[in-house]
């Protein structure tokens, strides 16, 4: 059961109690009982930690709110639920994002309404394989068994995308497996499982987990050889960057795939409060940078250029006014 009949149930009680006192009670409700859900994604992801600080500053600094983060699937999931509004507040990789306001790929023909609060870190594409599975470039991964992610999870589709640049056919080129982050982490443990993919930020907590247990067990694949044909086909929203060493403890940079993050909410949000949403991500920045590192690499500049996700009115005035 989505949370919008409760919300709805608890409306009416309250209606029902007022009358009954024969109160009139004129102040201003506040969106959706006040209470504001966080789609985030894995629980050992970025998202998740960031989202539950989020939270955190959300309840202790917008009057009349109280937030939660919740884990999910991630992109495609928590678009929907924000759209349908089961949840208020959604992460989501750009791409993703742009696919849902235009209607196209896993959103064909339903463009979602949502916009965007702010553009926030990169993404990171981690592909991990065992070294003793043979797999040596990316074109060796063609008829192993490959998690690629959540089901409708931004680093499900961005997998996909990425197996068809590189003339894989995502479903029958491997033996692919929709698992979460954890369940991917415990079968790469358990070698019942060559490959994985996760898009997530530095350093994503599962993936270090991963590496750090068994060092010289998996390796990080390079990327960077994609990206003509990956924008060639699915346009330009993918950039290249290396993953530093230090990261993971590699023994090597890698050079790899990377994506914008973007926060989004509903459309029909009131503009007061995607205006105070914007502006406790940046007043209280530093804040949300204790809960992950990650969080000190957005601006307000860069985090207004969200396009092709159109700003919410109200985040719009927060960047056009200075907050």
């Amino acid at each position: 059961m989505s949370r919008r009949p409760v919300r709805l149930v608890a409306a009416l009680l309250a209606t029902v109690l007022v009358a009954g006192c024969g109160a009139e009670d004129t102040t201003p409700q506040a969106w959706h009982g006040g209470r504001i859900f966080l789609a985030t994604g894995n629980t050992t992801g970025v998202y998740y930690q960031l989202g539950g600080g989020y939270a955190d500053l959300i309840t202790r600094h917008v009057p009349g709110y109280e937030a939660r983060a919740e884990p999910t699937g991630a992109s495609v999931e928590n678009i929907t639920r924000v759209a349908s509004g089961d949840m208020e507040i959604a992460f989501s990789l750009a791409d993703t994002a742009a696919d849902a306001v235009d209607g196209r790929g896993a959103f064909d023909k339903q463009p979602q309404p949502v916009r965007a609060l702010a553009r926030v870190y990169s993404n990171y594409t981690h592909v991990i394989v065992r070294t003793d599975g043979k797999i040596e470039s990316f074109t060796d991964l063609r008829g192993k068994r490959v998690s690629t992610g959540s089901p409708k999870s931004g680093t499900d589709i961005i997998a996909g995308r990425l197996l068809t640049a590189g003339g894989i056919d995502p479903n029958t080129g491997i033996q692919r497996l929709n698992l979460s982050l954890p369940e991917t982490v415990k079968r790469m443990r358990a070698n019942t499982l060559d490959a994985m993919f996760f898009s997530g930020g530095l350093p994503t907590p599962g993936v270090k987990d991963l590496l750090s247990s068994a060092p010289g067990k998996f390796r990080l694949l390079p990327l960077n050889e994609l990206i003509e044909p990956l924008s060639a086909r699915f346009g330009g929203v993918y950039t290249t960057a290396t993953l530093p060493k230090e990261v993971y403890g590699t023994a090597a940079p890698t050079p790899t795939i990377t994506v914008a993050n973007v926060i989004l909410v509903a459309a029909d949000m009131p503009e007061q409060l995607a205006y105070d949403l914007t502006r406790v991500l940046f007043t209280w920045q530093g804040d949300l940078i204790q809960v992950h590192p990650e969080a000190a690499n957005f601006n307000r500049a860069s985090a207004a250029a969200t396009g092709p996700i159109p700003l919410h009115p109200g985040a719009a005035r927060f960047y056009r006014d200075g907050g």
